[in-house]
């Protein structure tokens, strides 16, 4: 009889084990009763990264420093069709008086300052979208410009916001472009035989400000909740928090890209909704992030963070 206990505690022991490890705790980031443990001073809604200080707005004595693109993005509008973007939600234009083979800019001078370039250092290809359409550009001023398919890229002064398309159509040559570089236009990629860019179900951008962070299928932020816990896996976002902040639906493993995997688990919530996890943590997206860029979520009351590869929150305090 004794025999049988000993051997039945050692199971049990070696089960909680295999689950502690898999939902190991997230040490530093929150205190043991789980209460939030400071603020974060929370990105500015809508200024995209760039802030007023960026130099896209007009009257300014000199055309303003070319900024990369980092990690492109897709959205999809209703007018427009697929519309490539920069890692904060900018919108991309491609100007007609430039050629694309071979690649070759005509924006120059107080051109340059309406439409400021995109440099080319650093940019990747939006998830789906074939990378071998960035290159690159050499300007008269010997810089290096983001070219894709060819097509210098620019972006407009007059966009103050992520989602801004303001530049669309001006002078009739100027257009927002579609993520292979031609004109965005609904039914473009159809038309052109492309498929169309979709996002894995979790995925990785990088972010200007806060580096790399989780986004879901549709390029939204992802975000973790500093009063949850991983183990034992608890959520304390309930009723009219969910309003706010909706839970991240159940992921197939094969369907990320970046994304730890220990602890990739699915939470069976009590209020009876299934919810994602990464490392055991409850992940949400933020009903204030209007598009793909947006991180408004961002330190929102001290407890919410964007989330890391690993699952870590991105900005909170130690």
């Amino acid at each position: 009889m004794n025999t049988w206990r000993n051997a039945s505690l050692a199971v049990t022991a070696a089960a909680v084990l295999a689950l502690t490890t898999a939902c190991g705790q997230d040490q530093g980031t929150t205190t043991p009763n789980g209460q939030a443990v400071g603020a974060a001073n929370p990105a500015a809604p809508g200024d995209g990264g760039y802030g007023a200080d960026a130099g896209y707005g007009s009257g300014g004595e000199e055309a303003a420093e070319a900024k990369p693109a980092g990690q492109l993005a897709v959205w999809e509008s209703k007018e427009l069709g697929q519309v490539v973007t920069d890692s904060v939600g900018f919108t991309l234009y491609r100007f007609d008086k430039d050629t694309a083979k071979p690649p070759k800019s005509s924006c120059e001078g107080d051109c340059a300052k309406t439409w400021p370039v995109v440099a080319a250092g650093g940019a990747t290809a939006a998830p789906g979208v074939d990378a071998s359409l960035i290159g690159e550009v050499t300007r008269a001023d010997g810089s290096k410009q983001l070219t894709i398919d060819g097509w210098p890229m620019y972006r407009y002064a007059k966009d103050t916001k992520a989602g801004d398309v303001n530049g669309q159509g001006v002078g009739g040559t100027w257009y927002a472009a579609a993520p292979d570089g031609k004109k965005a236009e609904p039914g473009a990629a159809e038309e052109a035989g492309g498929e169309e860019a979709d996002l894995a179900g979790l995925s990785v951008r990088k972010d200007p400000k806060l580096g790399e962070i989780v986004v879901d299928k549709d390029g939204m932020t992802v975000y973790r909740f500093m009063k949850d816990s991983a183990w034992p896996m608890k959520t304390a976002c309930t009723g009219a928090c969910l309003e706010k902040w909706p839970v991240v639906e159940p992921v197939e493993k094969n369907d990320t890209v970046g994304i730890l995997k220990k602890g990739f688990v699915t939470f069976d919530r009590p209020d009876g909704i299934a919810q994602q996890t990464i490392d055991c943590w409850p992940i949400y997206t933020f009903s204030g992030d209007a598009k793909p860029g947006d991180t408004n979520g961002q330190g929102v009351g001290g407890t919410w963070y964007a989330v890391s590869p690993e699952g870590k929150p991105v900005g909170a305090p130690k």
